[in-house]
């Protein structure tokens, strides 16, 4: 399969702190992995490198074989890169449907000009109103972000996320501070979205979420990389089994 995300012996460090050092990771097209690991393993570090807020010492990101090294984070959105955030920030005077319909309308809004004489909306409500649908908002979509619970917000931010058509979907703890009735369900929609083709890497401290539904993890632990393969294979890792339950596990 190809490779649509190459992380290649990446460190990064913080003054005399390394917060990430010599990972390498692969992703090919139509895989969702799971990448885990116990608070301050890097995880956040790394995917800010990968989405180009945070610039690595040592190094480099491919994207579908392009190297993203001095891109800006609008840039690798548009070379193909999406992120659903952890804390939702919805625009909170527009509707979901509005939310999303401004995220499809990503190539309208890329240039002012362009912006200013491209009034009519339509089809990108017609995107997003499919984007809701799929997410499982359809009935909600004509409501604002306040009047609605949070696992509402966090299948708006996949369908924002999806609207930028992405070839990666990086998903940061989607489950947080969620039930776990809405995990569950918010878990069976990401592994639907890949089931269709998505590509993902899921950033998840839900670990019986993120091991039900990834056939494969890759684990990080004082940002270096601790496992990498088959989920079983990698759950029973005695090494896996000390960096989360200690050091008798």
């Amino acid at each position: 399969m190809t490779e649509v995300l190459n992380v290649q012996d990446v460190t990064v460090r913080f003054g005399g702190v390394v917060a990430v050092a010599d990972v390498s990771l692969i992703i090919r097209d139509g895989e969702m992995v799971g990448f885990i690991g116990p608070n301050g393993a890097g995880k956040t570090t790394l995917m800010r490198v990968i989405t180009g807020i945070v610039q690595p010492q040592e190094g480099r990101v491919l994207l579908n074989g392009r190297d993203l090294a001095g891109l800006t984070v609008n840039a690798r959105v548009r070379a193909g890169l999406a992120l659903a955030q952890q804390i939702v920030q919805p625009l909170r005077a527009l509707s979901l449907l509005d939310n999303v319909a401004l995220a499809c309308g990503r190539v309208k809004t890329n240039h002012v000009l362009a912006a200013m004489v491209r009034t009519d909306r339509s089809r990108e409500r017609r995107r997003a109103m499919d984007l809701l649908g799929l997410v499982g908002l359809a009935d909600a979509a004509h409501e604002l972000p306040a009047t609605l619970p949070l696992g509402f917000l966090k299948r708006m931010e996949v369908a924002r996320a999806m609207a930028l058509e992405p070839e990666l979907l990086l998903l940061d703890e989607p489950l947080a501070g969620l039930n776990h009735a809405e995990a569950a369900a918010l878990a069976n929609l990401i592994a639907d979205l890949n089931r269709q083709g998505q590509t993902i890497l899921l950033i998840e401290h839900n670990i019986r979420e993120v091991t039900r539904i990834c056939k494969t993890l890759y684990v990080q632990d004082n940002g270096r990389p601790l496992a990498y393969g088959d989920t079983a294979s990698v759950m029973a890792n005695p090494e896996v089994r000390r960096a989360y339950l200690g050091a008798n596990a």
